[in-house]
């Protein structure tokens, strides 16, 4: 190949490309400032004069990020007195729902809470008698969960739940909930962080934790993956027989720990992949058997009068 030709000492130099920002390098947003967009209050007196001369105007809107559109909808607008009232609370003012929000206040000291689903914000503003305008930056974005027991079979028939805590402990040792009891394809609003996800698979010990970052002004989708598998029980005479009702039934782990209890023919528990102990009561009688579960393998499990080990009855 040809020799390169010597670069031009008097040449201009050209501007690096411009590196790839990543949203968590990001220096923290600003999260109250001068929205920059002319405003003039909505409503004036009959008499020609500025309706609530005496009086301050605020226009407020907000966004998930600097980068993105004011939000239309979906926010609630809390402004408090920032001076307590006698029983040491701080006033509620006003309210507001929906997008942006103009406020009439008098002069002083305020604390405007912004709500956007979870996501919050609290910014202090001082009020005159002139005409404010101020733009939230949120620092936000979304979270929606899905639960399934493998990538080719997403839970279905079962009841799934999630709580969401965050990742900090309290004085008591415990996280903080966030969000509770919260199904699954649901989009929940946040603000930025990492949070600890509790995924419920019915009621019992189908638990898995997982640790998931919430981006600002982006929606994560996430996956989480159980063991577990819907378990009936059924106390029978002889196998594939009726079964018997008025049975009182405790599963118990390895170990001997109580799982779960039940009254019934026919009790139906999902069930962490694993094995078991269970013992059934009826008519002053006490039977014992093991079964095990295994991921998404949903079915009875009989405990045969005829086969499982009888415990000696027991006086209360």
């Amino acid at each position: 190949m040809p020799p390169a030709p010597k670069p031009d000492p008097n040449a201009q130099a050209s501007e690096p490309a411009k590196a790839i920002e990543n949203l968590l390098d990001r220096a923290p947003e600003p999260l109250f400032s001068d929205t920059l967009v002319p405003y003039a209050p909505s409503t004036r007196s009959t008499g020609g004069s500025q309706f609530g001369i005496e009086q301050g105007a605020l226009y407020l809107m907000a966004k998930l990020t600097r980068d993105t559109q004011p939000l239309d909808s979906g926010l609630i607008w809390r402004i408090y007195s920032e001076t307590a009232n006698e029983e040491g609370r701080l006033e509620l003012v006003a309210t507001s729902e929906g997008g942006d929000a103009e406020f009439r206040l008098d002069p002083g000291a305020y604390l405007i809470h912004t709500a956007y689903g979870y996501a919050t914000a609290i910014n202090r503003i001082v009020m005159g008698r002139d005409i404010k305008s101020k733009m939230v930056i949120l620092n936000a974005g979304g979270i929606k969960l899905d639960a399934a027991l493998s990538e080719d079979e997403k839970i279905t028939g079962g009841p799934i739940f999630f709580d969401i805590y965050g990742t900090e402990f309290n004085e008591r040792g415990e996280r903080n909930l966030v969000a509770g009891s919260v199904p699954a394809d649901r989009i929940i609003r946040l603000n930025a962080d990492t949070y600890h996800v509790v995924s419920r698979y019915g009621n019992v010990n189908a638990v898995i934790r997982a640790d998931i970052q919430v981006i600002p002004g982006k929606l994560t989708e996430a996956t989480i993956y159980h063991k577990a598998a819907d378990i009936t029980l059924k106390l029978v005479n002889a196998p594939g027989g009726e079964a018997i009702a008025n049975t009182r039934w405790s599963v118990l782990s390895p170990g001997g720990d109580t799982v779960v209890e039940a009254n019934g023919a026919f009790p139906d528990f999902v069930l962490a992949a694993g094995e078991y102990e269970v013992i059934a009561r009826n008519n002053d009688q006490t039977f014992r058997s093991t079964f095990s579960v295994s991921s998404g393998e949903n079915r009875e499990v009989e405990v045969v009068t005829a086969e499982a080990e009888r415990l000696p009855l027991v006086a209360n």
